[in-house]
């Protein structure tokens, strides 16, 4: 099997728009979360969501293909751009070995919306023939491989919150078994709008804090639901191999992936924590590398079933010991839950972690709920020799995935 390396990163979130940004803010523990602004909130129980500041989408596409494209797809071309800019890859591969993996929870809501107020208000004539282009799940996928030719598959991952993660360890097993060279994977999402946070309030999924310092409180016996947040995130993908063959700079090897469902119940993860844990010891098994210097970037919703699940799903794939040694956070406490971008902007994050040697902090962990008992490296970052990263995603429809990445040298050679 073919070994497979990162060698290109970029992200849109509420902490930045480029890889630094973001990278400087996580590590200083500041928190993107704040008012909202997309929509009047006079009449929600929700006030506080995490969204993307200054994106202008001219920076990456031009006038026609912004206004042809979702929010959610605009995101995900600016990462994948990015991405692409910094390793250096383009015009090195075959467009026939070249492929897109890119995931979304729920795609162009914000279309849905939009269109279907034209219609109450206006008529069908009024519709956008744009609209189901604009609106489907595929379409970022789509228009990221039109952007770079990329003619192999270029194929979504649509599960849930688990979207970006599925689509990077996808991506991973197509590059390990042949079916392609190189791949841009990762996820994105656009979700903040009267209609989704309606949604999202009315199953009591989301926190009522209206403080944006007290609303996103993973593992914290306060916490009492999640931020919606939004954004996207990518990674490019190739074997070891083609990287060595054009020097390219790595930062990782994705040396792992585990993935799973509960088969239990629509939104809630099975009590026993079983699928979870079978994808993170999934994951770390394939690693192949026997260690407890390890980070994890949890899921860490700061829902209550959630965050005491994951802790015990922890327990059971590593072994209670090694868990106990393990460095655990959870960005989302600075980002919110940024829903199908959240796996792949939190993969990003665990490589800058792993890279680097220092561990994101779990901010506004003031209150430890005992049955959250492990290491989540509260408010601050911490320096510290790391040998394997794990990012955890866990999705309604229970979804688990997780994925391991290792050191490389920073330089492939032939």
């Amino acid at each position: 099997m073919n070994r497979v390396v990162v060698t290109g990163m970029g992200v849109v979130t509420p902490l930045g728009n480029d890889k630094d940004t973001f990278w400087s803010r996580l590590k200083a523990g500041e928190c993107g979360i704040g008012a909202i602004t997309k929509f009047d909130t006079a009449d929600f129980k929700v006030k506080v969501a995490a969204e993307v500041k200054d994106f202008d989408p001219l920076s990456y596409m031009d006038k026609i293909d912004a206004a042809h494209s979702d929010l959610y797809t605009q995101y995900a071309m600016a990462a994948a751009i990015q991405a692409m800019a910094d390793s250096g890859v383009a015009e090195t591969v075959a467009p026939e070995r070249f492929g897109v993996s890119f995931g979304t929870g729920i795609g162009g809501i914000n279309t849905l919306v939009d269109e279907h107020a034209k219609l109450l208000a206006k008529g069908p004539r009024r519709v956008s023939p744009f609209f189901v282009p604009m609106m489907i799940a595929n379409m970022a996928a789509g228009m990221i491989a039109m952007r770079f030719g990329c003619k192999n598959a270029a194929t979504p991952a649509v599960t849930a919150c688990a979207s970006g993660s599925n689509a990077i360890g996808e991506a991973l097993r197509a590059i390990r078994h042949g079916y392609a060279e190189v791949m841009i994977a990762g996820g994105a999402e656009a979700a903040i709008n009267a209609l989704a946070v309606a949604g999202f309030t009315n199953m009591q999924a989301l926190s009522l804090s209206t403080d944006p310092m007290a609303a996103s409180l993973p593992f914290d016996a306060r916490r009492g639901g999640f931020v919606i947040g939004e954004g996207a995130g990518a990674l490019i993908l190739e074997t070891y191999e083609h990287a060595a063959a054009r020097g390219a700079k790595i930062y990782a090897e994705l040396c792992g992936y585990g993935s799973t469902c509960d088969a239990y119940h629509m939104t809630a993860p099975h009590p026993d924590a079983e699928g979870g844990a079978r994808a993170l010891a999934d994951a770390f098994a394939e690693a192949r590398i026997d260690t407890d210097r390890i980070y994890i970037n949890a899921h860490g919703t700061g829902t209550p079933m959630n965050d005491k699940g994951e802790t015990l799903a922890i327990k059971k794939a590593l072994g209670e010991e090694r868990a106990y040694r393990s460095l655990i956070s959870s960005t989302k406490s600075m980002t919110g839950h940024m829903l199908g971008a959240a796996g792949a902007v939190e993969a990003v994050a665990a490589i800058l972690a792993l890279r680097e040697g220092m561990v994101p902090p779990t901010i506004h962990l003031t209150h430890p709920d005992p049955e959250c008992d492990l290491d989540y490296v509260p408010h601050k970052a911490r320096k510290a020799e790391i040998e394997v990263a794990l990012s955890a995603s866990l999705g309604f429809g229970g979804h688990n995935a997780c994925l391991a990445f290792k050191k490389i040298g920073e330089t492939a050679h032939a």
